[in-house]
């Protein structure tokens, strides 16, 4: 892929947003996709609303690969992930329903799949935003990836293991030659394939058990990605920006913004990421009120990480300026 890359010249080039500084190749996400495929060449995969995400599949790395090569504009970006999501939802992928305390059951009936296309998106777009340093999002993807298997592997899900298994080992052997110093990038055509297969492992694997606290589960095993995400949202709102627009004000651009070199900003977030999975492995989502309560604090967290390296902004920070506050009027 680096030899065909540079042979048709579909290569990254370096601008003020970005953190590379030489022309690099940029279609590693079909080497990806080539380990997925000898995967499950050797090890055939099915359960019900495969054939929806193998189709689904084709589309979202369709609309990757002509970014990559074309450059498309947000819209029609967008449109393509739309149409990857609608697929798997028509083949009965969907978060039907979900358990609340004191209530009972509740069915989600046309709502869910709102709530399915909704997630699919969202989770394609975090993975896709967070692609900014050499081995980040497919390391950040991998980690997820990892929590999934053993949360697979304990619930005993074992339709899911091999797909799982799958996709990490095409991530790993592409991390060899994405990790700093990079030899060459996924491009959109990987992180928007490694986005979409995780939003939709997640909704087979975890949405489907009905409790309430269970939808917590992938939200905390994402922290990373999502949370990026959110908070980008949140940051080009208060700035009046598009919320589209690209900035260089994502987590990986905050922590070399505080002096970290490339290489140790990943593998911060990689800390973090992991440290997020084994809080999620260990969720006591069969627990109502410690699972809130830890769920809360979880969230406290993540918003005091977000301040302190200053994804929204350095004088955004309620939390800090409200702990300063407490501490003087201690002293």
């Amino acid at each position: 892929m680096i030899w065909l890359s540079c042979r048709l010249g579909i290569v990254d080039k370096p601008n003020e947003r970005k953190v590379h500084t030489r022309v690099m190749p940029r279609i590693g996400g079909l080497a990806i996709l080539a380990g997925a495929v000898a995967g499950l060449l050797f090890l055939p995969i099915s359960f019900p609303g495969f054939s929806g995400i193998l189709l689904g599949s084709i589309i979202i790395i369709a609309t990757g690969l002509l970014d990559d090569i074309y450059t498309l504009p947000a819209l029609y970006k967008l449109i393509g992930q739309m149409a990857a999501a609608v697929v798997p939802i028509a083949s009965g992928i969907s978060i039907n329903k979900f358990m609340l305390p004191f209530y009972g059951e509740i069915n989600l009936d046309v709502t869910s799949y709102i709530i399915t296309f909704l997630w699919i998106i969202l989770v394609t777009n975090s993975i896709n935003l967070i692609d900014g340093l050499d081995g980040l999002a497919v390391g950040v993807s991998t980690i997820a990836l990892t929590i999934m298997l053993s949360i697979a592997v304990a619930q005993q899900q074992y339709f899911l293991i091999g797909y799982i298994v799958i996709l990490m080992a095409s991530n790993l052997g592409f991390l060899v030659f994405n990790f700093h110093p990079a030899k060459i990038f996924m491009g959109d055509v990987g992180s928007l394939f490694l986005g979409y297969s995780v939003s939709l492992i997640s909704i087979v694997g975890f949405f489907k058990g009905i409790a309430l606290t269970s939808v917590l589960v992938p939200i905390i095993i994402l922290a990373i990605p999502l949370s990026d995400t959110f908070f980008a949202v949140i940051r080009r709102l208060l700035n009046r920006q598009n919320i589209m627009a690209p900035d260089k004000f994502h987590l990986h651009h905050c922590l070399m913004r505080l002096g970290y070199s490339h290489r140790t900003s990943v593998l911060i977030l990689y800390g973090v990421g992991a440290l997020s999975g084994v809080f999620a492995f260990f969720f006591p989502y069969d627990n109502y009120r410690s699972a809130v309560v830890l769920f809360i604090i979880f969230l406290v967290l993540v918003e005091l990480f977000a301040e302190i390296v200053g994804l929204i902004g350095k004088r955004r920070q309620p939390i800090l300026s409200l702990l300063r506050k407490l501490v003087m009027k201690q002293s």
